[in-house]
């Protein structure tokens, strides 16, 4: 294949990296909380939408919690 465009993921304009909060939208970090969910013998194998569900849970609790300590 000579002289043709070259296919595959490899031939664009490399993409800066983005992380799995950022992609989430959320600021817990996603990659810390699959991290402990593996390391932490919860289960054998750990999904890749459990942490980012996890991560928006605890961001959401924690969000409630500090706007009810603000109200205090």
């Amino acid at each position: 294949m000579t002289g043709g465009k070259s296919g595959g993921k490899g031939s664009g304009a490399k993409s800066s990296a983005q992380s799995r909060s950022s992609k989430a939208g959320l600021a817990f970090p996603v990659g810390r909380v699959h991290r402990l969910l593996r390391k932490g013998n919860y289960a054998q194998r750990v999904g890749a939408g459990a942490p980012v569900y996890l991560a928006a849970v605890l961001e959401y609790l924690a969000a409630e919690i500090l706007e009810l300590a603000g109200n205090a």
